[in-house]
Order: structure tokens, then C-alpha cells, then sequence
């Protein structure tokens, strides 16, 4: 599989990682929308949510609860962030690999883009 993410799950491309377990990692976003940005991803290749299932349930809920730990660590739970998933080329999507963005440190403007 040629997914980026995939590679960095791997190992294979260089990231700054800021979280990892055994089914979650966590990373710089290489082109930050605010001065927090990381992006979250299963470490298991899933294209979208529109590719999510029943059996998946636990792994979501294991990616919104390390969002609350990373954000407590980086002292942005209390001030306010965004947690932002892009499904689909018109929803926004440039990776075919279900990831979520953690924003933080600015004021965010509704409705997103």
C-alpha cells in the first residue's frame, strides 16, 4: 500500500510523533492550519469513515480519548479546541487514510471553511 500514513505508522517516512500505543499514533501536521496541529490515525489502514463498521467502535472512542489526553498535556483542554475529520475529496480529504485533526491555540471561526 502506497498510503503515506501507512509509511509512517511503519516507520518508513520521518514524523514528530506526539502519541503512540499499539493502536493509535499521533503527529505534527507537516502543514499547520493553527499552532496546535496534530493529526490522529488508526494505525490500522482505513480509508474514511465512510469505510467504518461495528467492529470499529472501540478504536474510534480509543482516538477521541487520546485527543482529551494529548490536548490535556499540551495545556489546550480548558482554553477550547476543534477536532476536525475530512471525508471524501469534497469534504476535504487529501489522505485516503481515516485520520482526525486536533486544533488548538487559536480561535477557531464558525462555519469552517
Amino acid at each position: 500500500m502506497d498510503c503515506i500514513f501507512c509509511k509512517i505508522v511503519k516507520k518508513e517516512i520521518p514524523a514528530e510523533i506526539i502519541y503512540e500505543d499499539d493502536k493509535v499514533i499521533a503527529f505534527k501536521d507537516i502543514n499547520p492550519a493553527a499552532p496546535i496541529h496534530i493529526l490522529f490515525i488508526p494505525k490500522e489502514h482505513i480509508d474514511s469513515v465512510n469505510f467504518l463498521d461495528e467492529v470499529h467502535i472501540d478504536l474510534i472512542g480509543e482516538l477521541f480519548l487520546k485527543i482529551k489526553e494529548v490536548a490535556k498535556k499540551l495545556n489546550i483542554a480548558n482554553k477550547g479546541y476543534r477536532i476536525v475529520n475530512n471525508c471524501g475529496e469534497l469534504g476535504g480529504q487529501t489522505v485516503n487514510h481515516l485520520h482526525l485533526h486536533l486544533l488548538g491555540e487559536r480561535q477557531m471561526q464558525w462555519p469552517p471553511g
